[in-house]
C-alpha cells in the first residue's frame, strides 16, 4: 500500500476541506441548535462534485476512488457529523447501492438527479422491532395486478422527510413454506414525489436526539402503498443481500466520519491546553495533560491508517468486509474516548455548547451505533477471523 496521497486524492481533500471549514463549520453550532441543515448545502455539495462520489460520469458521477471518498467524509465529519451523515446515506448507502444492484433503467432514472442534488435519497431498513436483526422486519410487500402493495413502518430514516427516492425493504407475502426470513426480503426503489405520495406518511422522529441534531430523521409509514414491478431492486428475495452490501458501503463513511470527529477533538484540545493557564503555567505543560494528548494523537493515527487501508482495498477490487468492520469499530471507539477526554480537558467549558467538544461528545455516540453497533462489529470481525466450523 502506498501511503502517499495522489494528486487527485489531494484535490478532493482540498475541495472538501475548503467547503467544510469555510461553509459548514461556521454554522455547525447553529444547525445543531435549530435541528436543521440548510437545503442549500446539498446544492453546493453537488456543484462541487461531492455527491457524485465514485459513480461513473455517464451517470452524473465524479469517478473518484474510495480513498478520496473517505477523505471527503473525514473532512465533513471534522466540521459537522449531520452533514457528513446526510452525504453518507445519500451517496454511499443509496447511490452506490443503486449502482451495484439496479437495472440500467433504474440507474438512468435515479442516479443523475441524485448526483446533481435534484433528488435526495434515503435508506429505509430500520423498524421498531428490527434494528440489528434486519431479517425480523415486519413491513410486507404483497403482489397485486399493478405491482406490490407495501404495508409497515420504518424509523430513524436519515433524510426521510426530504427524500425524493427511498430504498425500502419488505418481506414478500405468500412465499413457500420453509422459506427462511432473510430470503423473503425484497428491496424496492420507491419514488417520493414533492407532494406526499398516496399510501406514505412521513413525520420527524419524536423526542430530541442526543447528537446529529441537524439530521433529518424520519418515521415513515406505508399503508397500501403501490410500487410498480419495475421498481424491484436486485430481484425478489435478494433484499437481505442488498441491505448488507449497502451497510458495508455506509460503514466506511461512518469510520471516516469518526476520524474527522477525532481530528476535531484533537485540534480543539491542543488549542485549549496551549492557551489555558493554571498554577502559573499552560495546562499543556502538565504531564497528565500531555499523556492525554499523546494518547489522542496515537489513536488518531492508528484509526486513520485503518480507514485508509479499508478504502484502498476497495479501490484494489478486494473484499474489504473485515477491514471495513475493523476500521469502523476502532475509529468510532477511539473517537468516543477522544471526545470524552476533550470534554474533560476543557473542564467546565467543555460542558457548554459554546465550545464544540460538547457537540463532538454527543455526535460520536451515534457513529458507534449506525451501520452496526460496536458490539456487532466485534461479532463480524471475530466471525471473519475464526471462520465457519469445518465439521
Amino acid at each position: 500500500m502506498d501511503f502517499t496521497l495522489s494528486q487527485n486524492q489531494l484535490h478532493w481533500q482540498r475541495i472538501a476541506r475548503d467547503f467544510a471549514q469555510g461553509r459548514v463549520a461556521p454554522i455547525a453550532r447553529e444547525m445543531d441548535e435549530s435541528h436543521d441543515m440548510p437545503i442549500a448545502l446539498v446544492s453546493e455539495m453537488a456543484s462541487l462534485g461531492l455527491l457524485g462520489a465514485t459513480l461513473p460520469k455517464s451517470l452524473g458521477g465524479s469517478e473518484m476512488d474510495h480513498v478520496s471518498l473517505a477523505l471527503i467524509y473525514e473532512e465533513l465529519g471534522r466540521a459537522c457529523s449531520s452533514v457528513r451523515g446526510f452525504m453518507t446515506v445519500h451517496s454511499s448507502l443509496v447511490m452506490q447501492c443503486i449502482h451495484q444492484w439496479g437495472t440500467d433503467e433504474q440507474k438512468q432514472r435515479f442516479l443523475p438527479m441524485m448526483a446533481s442534488g435534484e433528488a435526495i435519497g434515503c435508506y429505509a431498513l430500520t423498524e421498531p422491532e428490527a434494528g440489528t436483526d434486519a431479517a425480523s422486519i415486519q413491513t410486507t410487500a404483497t403482489k397485486n395486478a399493478g405491482g406490490y402493495l407495501l404495508n409497515g413502518e420504518k424509523i430513524w430514516i436519515t433524510n426521510g422527510n426530504i427524500a425524493r427516492a427511498a430504498i425500502v425493504f419488505a418481506k414478500l407475502t405468500g412465499t413457500p413454506d420453509g422459506t427462511k426470513p432473510h430470503q423473503q426480503i425484497t428491496s424496492f426503489l420507491v419514488p417520493l414525489e414533492s407532494t406526499e405520495r398516496v399510501g406514505i406518511t412521513r413525520t420527524r422522529m419524536s423526542g430530541q436526539e442526543l447528537g446529529h441534531r441537524a439530521s433529518d430523521h424520519a418515521h415513515i409509514t406505508f399503508k397500501n402503498c403501490l410500487v410498480s414491478s419495475d421498481m424491484v431492486l436486485g430481484g425478489e428475495g435478494m433484499g437481505f443481500k442488498v441491505a448488507m452490501s449497502a451497510l458495508d458501503h455506509g460503514r466506511l463513511g461512518v469510520a471516516a466520519g469518526a476520524l474527522g470527529v477525532h481530528q476535531a477533538c484533537l485540534d480543539a484540545s491542543v488549542a485549549f491546553v496551549r492557551s489555558r493557564k493554571q498554577f502559573g503555567q499552560r495546562i499543556g505543560d502538565f504531564e497528565m495533560v500531555q499523556s492525554t494528548i499523546a494518547e489522542m494523537k496515537a489513536s488518531l493515527d492508528a484509526s486513520r491508517l485503518l480507514v485508509y487501508r479499508a478504502a484502498w482495498m476497495k479501490d484494489q477490487g478486494q473484499s474489504a468486509k473485515l477491514e471495513t468492520s475493523i476500521a469502523k469499530y476502532f475509529a468510532t471507539e477511539a473517537a468516543a474516548k477522544a471526545a470524552s477526554d476533550a470534554v474533560l480537558l476543557h473542564g467546565a467549558r467543555g460542558y457548554s455548547n459554546e465550545y464544540p467538544v460538547e457537540r463532538y461528545y454527543r455526535d460520536i455516540k451515534g457513529l458507534q451505533i449506525y451501520e452496526g453497533t460496536s458490539h456487532i462489529q466485534k461479532i463480524v470481525i471475530a466471525s471473519e477471523v475464526i471462520g465457519k466450523p469445518t465439521v
